[in-house]
């Protein structure tokens, strides 16, 4: 067994997962799996820039990842940076304080090597199960873009596109500085126009229809997975490997959409973080399903964290 840290920053959460990973076997022990909501995209598809309070979010989530890493004795630590960082014209700012904190410099990646993340974090347990037909088609739905990626053993093809929760709140559900509560028919059909644009963009590089099974990952499909469930808290060991029929997330979506902000952080299973941002990221996941056809979406709690640690070790 190899003791890794693995550390996953997007534009709306940082993660980390420290586990014992034995690549003869497949095997990964988790000994420390956390997520803080940091919003590092905030305001990023505006201003092209990562604003000086998120940074500060960032660090100080950085320097608690710093003590756990150290108290469990990881030998390895990779940090991958995705979307918002990407994006920032002053992404100089976050690598340094990153390396100031946890010795070691962000990777920040390109979607397509995101998506090769994603793809194995999510796949590698379901290898050798004869009840979800290959290939797979892995979407992972993040704050500032989404990764799809269509594979058997490892991956044909992977297309990111800028289409995320956070990016999608922002650019069409703001006004006057925030989020309209519900939002207007006007916003929903202006969003819905962007997401069929993306889907678009990722079809000329992604046989998204060859799919037969579909495999959701991140933060909004796993919330759906929790409010489909009624689960009374979060609860991954409930969420992980569960299945979402395409009338469920229809009908979540449909009532996110049409909710107050004071509704949505009323259900048990939100994390405060999402209730802003929940709604757009259920229309992604609902226009993705109706574009492929797919009658459920398998839900995977293990993701490209997953992929970066197995990438270490």
């Amino acid at each position: 067994m190899t003791r890794v840290a693995a550390v996953d920053c997007g534009t709306n959460s940082i993660r980390l997962l420290v586990a014992d990973c034995d690549p003869a076997t497949g095997e990964l022990v988790d000994l420390d799996r956390r997520m803080t909501i940091v919003r590092l995209g905030q305001g990023v598809d505006r201003t092209g820039r990562l604003a000086p309070e998120a940074l500060e979010r960032t660090f100080a989530a950085c320097r608690e990842y710093a003590a756990v890493i150290k108290e469990h004795g990881a030998e390895r630590l990779r940090f991958v940076a995705t979307s918002a960082s990407r994006d920032a014209e002053n992404r100089d700012e976050f690598v340094r304080g990153v390396l100031d904190i946890l010795g070691v410099e962000p990777e920040v990646i390109t979607g397509d090597r995101e998506a090769e993340f994603s793809f194995t974090g999510a796949t590698k347990e379901l290898t050798g199960r004869d009840d979800l037909a290959r290939p797979y088609l892995v979407v992972d739905i993040g704050g500032g873009s989404t990764e799809f990626v269509v594979g058997d053993d490892g991956v044909r093809a992977a297309r990111s596109v800028d289409v995320g929760c956070v990016r999608m709140t922002e650019r069409h559900l703001v006004q006057d500085g925030a989020v309209t509560d519900p939002p207007t028919e006007a916003q929903v059909a202006a969003m819905r126009a962007d997401i069929e644009a993306a889907l678009d963009l990722a079809e000329r590089s992604v046989p998204l229809r060859e799919a037969h099974t579909l495999v959701g990952l991140a933060g909004s499909v796993t919330t759906l997975s929790a409010i489909a469930l009624d689960l009374p808290a979060y609860d991954s060991t409930a969420i992980h490997h569960s299945r979402i029929s395409y009338d469920s997330v229809r009908e979540i979506t449909h009532r996110l959409l049409h909710s107050t902000h004071a509704e949505r952080a009323a259900i048990p299973s939100m994390h405060p973080g999402r209730v802003d941002v929940i709604a757009a990221g259920a229309l992604v996941l609902l226009s993705i399903m109706e574009r492929i056809g797919a009658e459920e979406v398998v839900v995977s709690e293990h993701d490209i964290l997953d992929g970066i640690a197995w990438s270490v070790a």
